[in-house]
């Protein structure tokens, strides 16, 4: 079934067409005595009647449909500025054609809670139509304009035409309460787009390093996020599992397992054993002439080949199973080898739309503007990572049908991805308009050293021993806390958990991917400072507070319902308008896929929870006998608020949090 609005909309503009046309005869036939009206035009006019009502109705039911979920969700208080400003500054400047605008929460409280920078820019650009206002003059006429709004409480001027905006306490308090009652919802989508994210793609008998690391964490943020704005996710593994390397891995296992087709191999070490057979392919020719031979019979797809290139896949699927599951991770598998038969497609299409060159006997693409071509075909007529990539993004535009592509690799491919999106561009594929399609790259690893991460024997660290080097540091430091004598040891496995493998998410998004980042165990796992270990313990410590003050779920509930929330205090203050800028921070995140803004933002959130704590008493108590005598419940309702946001922030970065710690 379609959407029944564009239905009804394109039903109208076909009979509109029509009754246009029948009109246009009649006044052809104006001359003629007997002339009465077409019965088919009264027929069509009628029921367009019908039609053009119908679709008022739909249209009202969708808008009360999208005002009731806006009504549950968190208001993006920039966005909300930006259409009531945006208005006064069309109506302050009409001979403007697309003027800035400008809204940026204030540094500094004297400035008020936001800014509205545009009268400079605007005095520019008049000035280059020949009309002279200083931003001054352009300010006070903006606020002059500004329709009436339910969020801001006063404007002012300051400087050469800063607007200075301040909000209503009154409208942030309900919206905190509206963030209580229905918990943590995103903004409505105005349609269902589909997210592929293409990310973690480490190679069969191969193992998983740093650089994998990254990828598979990134990605992870990114599909969390998409997913919990509502869009639909697809979370793709590209593995490599396809080519020349199968031969000497296939012919190797012949040689050590002859009967491998009728008993399954014992190969315990598969990177041990893909070195092995490398040793022999480089130094052995009758070998290397055997490997290239099972190549061409694994791309035959003949059974036993086939089955042999299984098994060799199993084995690394299962060790990066362990993986994923440490770090919480859920992917499809689509590996090279599922693009094979596609790729006969993509060069036939290359080839008719004639796109296609020849260089020295490889067949090749010139996407315009890019530094180097893509070889889609070798001179030995094999296909290469060219030709898989754009395989695959043909098919997830066309089959997938994919709205947003997102390809999360290090930053030294992002060349290869800029050729390869340039070609399918150059042959029509998609409209970057239309389809976002883009390359979220990464620095690398470094060690203390500040050089590439590596074991002391030169050799790349293994993905698994860092994981288990993890959880032995953190259970070291909770001990040292002595955690262990007042959890059980069920809680303080969860706590070791959620410490040694949020620290090491943590640390990779809160630094900003595109640059280099400095591995370091101490410093990620330091309570103090912009840290999963700080941020961890500090939700703990926000949770408990309801707890001590014996204050259960279904109170708060009731709270949140009949308590309004007082923001008199410049602390309550500063933390309810914290809480309120979470929908901003995603929609900045989902514009330039820059995680490490929510780490920023979360760690400024539990410092200015902080402050609000120390200057303001939730729980009064008795100080001699340290019995509760007063609960301010509106300020545990803060304590809440901030909660919600930190586990829902933490549920973005795939951080997992415990009750106790």
């Amino acid at each position: 079934m379609g959407d029944p609005v564009t239905e009804y909309t394109a039903r109208l503009q076909q009979q509109e067409q029509e009754i246009q046309r029948l009109s246009a005869e009649i006044k052809n036939l104006e001359n003629s005595q007997n002339l009465s009206p077409s019965p088919r035009l009264e027929e069509l006019q009628e029921e367009n009647a019908r039609l053009k009502y119908r679709l008022n109705i739909l249209k009202k039911s969708l808008q009360e449909d999208s005002l009731s979920q806006r009504g549950k969700a968190m208001l993006n208080i920039n966005q909300r500025l930006q259409e009531v400003f945006g208005e006064a500054i069309q109506a302050s400047c009409p001979e403007l054609d697309n003027p800035p605008l400008s809204i940026a929460p204030s540094q500094q409280a004297k400035f008020g809670d936001y800014q509205c920078n545009s009268a400079m820019s605007m005095s520019q650009m008049l000035k280059a139509k020949g009309i002279k206002m200083n931003p001054r003059e352009i300010a006070e006429k903006i606020i002059k304009n500004l329709p009436d709004n339910e969020l801001v409480q006063k404007t002012e001027v300051a400087g050469p035409g800063f607007i200075n905006i301040y909000l209503q306490k009154t409208f942030v308090s309900k919206q905190l309460s509206n963030l209580l009652i229905n918990g943590v919802q995103p903004p409505p989508l105005p349609s269902k787009k589909k997210v592929v994210v293409d990310f973690s793609s480490p190679n069969i008998a191969k193992e998983m390093h740093v650089g994998h690391l990254r990828s598979t964490i990134i990605g992870d943020s990114m599909c969390r996020l998409f997913e919990f704005l509502g869009y639909e996710v697809l979370r793709l593994n590209h593995v490599g599992d396809w080519g020349t390397q199968f031969g000497m891995l296939i012919a190797h296992l012949q040689d050590m397992f002859p009967d491998y087709l009728t008993v399954s191999p014992p190969i315990g070490d598969l990177q041990a054993f893909y070195k092995e057979s490398k040793k022999r392919f480089d130094t052995d020719e009758e070998f290397k002439k055997r490997a290239y031979q099972c190549v061409v019979k694994l791309q035959s797809k003949e059974p036993e080949f086939i089955k042999a290139w299984n098994l060799i896949c199993d084995v690394s699927r299962t060790e990066f199973q362990k993986i994923y599951d440490c770090l919480d991770i859920e992917l499809i598998e689509r590996g090279e080898s599922y693009y094979q038969d596609l790729m006969v497609e993509v060069v036939k299409e290359f080839e008719k739309k004639g796109l296609m060159e020849l260089d020295e006997g490889r067949k090749v693409v010139f996407p315009p503007g890019q530094p180097i071509p893509l070889t889609v075909v070798k001179s030995d007529g094999g296909y290469t990572y060219d030709t898989s990539d754009l395989a695959a993004i043909r098919q997830r535009i066309f089959e997938e049908k994919a709205d947003i592509i997102i390809y999360v690799t290090d930053s030294g491919q992002s060349t290869h991805f800029q050729v390869v999106f340039a070609a399918a561009q150059l042959i029509g594929w998609y409209d970057p308009k239309v389809t976002r399609v883009e390359h979220a790259g990464f620095g690398v690893v470094l060690g203390e050293d500040k050089k590439k991460f590596k074991t002391r024997s030169g050799d790349t660290v293994r993905l698994m021993d860092l994981l288990d080097e993890g959880l032995k540091r953190s259970m070291d430091k909770l001990k040292e806390k002595e955690r262990d004598k007042v959890l059980t040891p069920e809680e303080l496995t969860k706590a070791q958990r959620a410490v040694a493998f949020g620290c090491i998410k943590y640390a990779d998004l809160s630094h900003n991917r595109n640059n280099d980042y400095v591995f370091s165990f101490d410093k990620m796992l330091d309570d103090r400072g912009n840290t999963a270990a700080y941020l961890l313990y500090a939700f703990t410590r926000i949770r408990s507070i309801t707890r001590l003050a014996k204050i259960d779920e279904a109170t708060l509930k009731k709270a949140a319902e009949t308590t309004e929330i007082l923001l008199d205090h410049d602390k309550e203050w500063k933390l309810g308008k914290c809480i309120q800028r979470f929908p901003e921070i995603l929609q900045k995140i989902l514009d330039d896929l820059l995680l490490h803004t929510l780490c920023d933002y979360v760690y400024e959130l539990a410092t200015t929870f902080t402050e609000f704590y120390d200057s303001c008493y939730c729980v009064e108590k008795d100080r001699q006998t340290g019995e509760v005598i007063k609960i301010n419940m509106w300020r545990m309702l803060l304590c809440e608020a901030t909660a919600a946001i930190m586990a829902k922030s933490f549920d973005i970065l795939g951080l997992t949090p415990v009750e106790r710690m």
